[in-house]
């Protein structure tokens, strides 16, 4: 079993935010030692990393809530959740259309860089963009 100063090192999180999902039961309530510290078993270690993972794709709270919902095995509508998820997915969709359209506009400015470093045989040049 970890304490919370060693999960939230693991998982770069705040204390804060651990507390704050035991709080409003993201995640269950903790055993603790005999002296009242939190312990973490691997499942919840598994539970947190999985809310971090969600929050950085942009998932609120309340659809991670849902999604740990679905996978306890308890009932909610499910016409609603998928509706949701596809949502979500769809918008992951469109984020890595707008990634890859800001790359191919960077690219060409990486290999002009490139070709500039490559010519002067430093680090120093400067490039002049027409406009």
């Amino acid at each position: 079993m970890l304490q919370i100063s060693e999960v939230a090192r693991r998982l770069s999180l705040n204390r804060q935010n651990i507390y704050f999902y035991e709080r409003i039961g993201l995640i269950p309530p903790l055993k603790r030692s005999k002296a009242g510290y939190r312990l973490f078993e691997e499942q919840d270690m598994e539970r947190l990393s999985f809310i971090c993972r969600a929050k950085a794709l942009g998932l609120t709270l309340e659809e991670i809530r849902e999604i740990l919902t679905l996978q306890e095995g308890k009932v909610l509508p499910c016409g609603e959740i998928h509706a949701r998820l596809l949502d979500k997915v769809q918008q992951f969709e469109e984020t890595i259309t707008r990634l890859q359209e800001l790359k191919g506009e960077l690219l060409p400015l990486v290999h002009l860089c490139e070709d500039n470093l490559s010519c002067r045989g430093s680090k120093s040049g400067y490039i002049v963009f027409e406009t």
